[in-house]
């Protein structure tokens, strides 16, 4: 590369040469990268992760034990350590709800069935005109807002819902039927709900009760300490649980693009940055549990270190097809709640990529993934994606397998993300924290 200076230009030599030595560095950086990250680990990884026989990774499977297994052996293989020197499997358990007796008169009225709803962390549930707070929702009111208020708020609430709310009110009433599941039981509460035309509650009595056990579930977590900065920490994550089987057992959710495709990146970002062996921070690898019924692995891992030392968490969350931007391409959510993404984008303007900003906002994306969870606490928690949800035709149906997937596009985005997170590792920059009073507070009682 041959650089010519004029007498005017002197004042902007600096600028041009470290413009020249960035160049250097990220070519170099990315080249090192390809050839670091194999494509055919990254098969090899997604292959297994989305077979058949893992049935789905259902939360609570013998399957998705098998699956934690695959990723801490991997963990074990790359080198890196578990966390606080126990073991890559971070078994924890939660608290399984199931609905039993539903039995509601209102206003000397016998209510049907097929009227309540019940959401409850209360195991008996005995109101004699005392005890819940009551609510009416007209047939001009939110329900869905009503609903999360109450939800956010916790507490006993009685809440008697319009019948032009009748279709919102089923939907309500199935996911409350199916059982709720919770880490804790710290904050005891219930929501009833009476789909019924009255617009005054003179009295009522409600007499409900729930089953409630425990079950085990596992996060896998892996640390590559860091080698000056060690109490700072970036982590990078995804979830590696998915649907299981449908109902009469012949088919499998294979979960390839969600998100054995963020857990495969997850795996291979490992194995680049242990044989690198140059971090200044801590680098924290996690494949959580449980996301697609809660998020209940992201939950209890924020509760085992100090989000105060987490400087950045990159969460991987399908990225197994192109993205509407190009092949290779990936964007993130909640961009403009932290700097983090300029940072990432200012290693990869010279290899002209660049990770673009949700496309999808009306989907509220940033907080349907494990993210959510540590962003809550004020760590820069973001998730990065490529799928196309508004056309994914793949998206939770049994068609999300390995041969749905662009490996080529998928492999690409590893490099990219590679690239883009050097900054964080080496310690070089450090994004703004997100305001964790403007973060949608999650729900106390479903």
């Amino acid at each position: 590369m041959k650089i010519t200076f004029t007498p005017n230009a002197k004042t902007n030599l600096n600028l041009k040469i470290k413009t020249i030595l960035a160049a250097i560095v990220i070519t170099s950086s990315f080249c090192s990268v390809a050839e670091i990250i194999s494509s055919k680990q990254v098969i090899k990884d997604i292959t297994y992760l989305a077979s058949d026989d893992l049935k789905g990774r259902a939360s609570f499977s013998p399957e998705i034990d098998q699956a934690a297994n695959y990723i801490a052996q991997r963990f074990k293989d790359i080198g890196l350590k578990p966390l606080k020197n126990k073991s890559f499997l971070q078994p924890f358990t939660v608290h399984k709800i199931q609905p039993q007796t539903q039995n509601v008169v209102l206003n000397h009225k016998k209510i049907s069935r097929e009227d309540i709803a019940i959401a409850t962390t209360i195991e008996n549930i005995d109101w004699q005109n005392s005890n819940a707070q009551v609510h009416i929702v007209g047939k001009d009111d939110d329900m869905r807002k009503t609903l999360s208020e109450l939800n956010q708020q916790g507490g006993q609430h009685l809440v008697v819902i319009h019948n032009t709310h009748a279709k919102i009110f089923k939907a309500y009433q199935n996911y409350f039927t199916r059982g709720l599941t919770k880490l804790s039981l710290e904050h005891p509460g219930a929501l009833v709900l009476v789909l019924s035309d009255e617009d005054k509650v003179e009295n009522y009595a409600i007499n409900a009760s729930v089953t409630i056990t425990q079950q085990s579930l596992t996060n896998v977590v892996g640390i590559l300490p860091g080698r000056q900065s060690a109490k700072e920490i970036v982590l990078y994550s995804s979830h590696y649980d998915h649907l299981g089987i449908t109902e009469d057992g012949k088919q499998i959710y294979n979960g390839a693009d969600d998100d054995a495709s963020g857990t495969t990146a997850v795996l291979n970002l490992a194995q680049y940055y242990a044989e690198k062996g140059n971090n200044k921070r801590t680098l924290m690898f996690s494949a959580f549990t449980a996301e697609e019924i809660g998020g209940f692995g992201s939950k209890y891992f924020s509760q085992q270190l100090n989000p105060d030392n987490v400087v950045a968490m990159i969460n991987i969350e399908m990225i197994g097809k192109p993205s509407k931007f190009g092949a290779g391409t990936l964007w993130m959510t909640g961009m403009e709640r932290s700097n983090l993404g300029t940072l990432l984008n200012d290693k990869l303007v010279v290899l002209n990529r660049k990770i673009y900003q949700d496309p999808y906002p009306e989907q509220g994306l940033f907080y349907r993934s494990d993210n959510a969870t540590l962003a809550r606490l004020g760590v820069p928690a973001h998730s990065f994606s490529s799928t196309q949800l508004d056309k994914d035709q793949h998206y939770h149906k049994v068609t999300d397998d390995i041969s749905s997937l662009d490996l080529s596009s998928m492999h690409q985005v590893i490099e990219t993300l590679a690239t883009a997170t050097q900054a964080l590792v080496d310690g070089s920059a450090t994004p703004t924290r997100i305001d964790k009073t403007q973060v949608r507070v999650k729900g106390k009682i479903y």
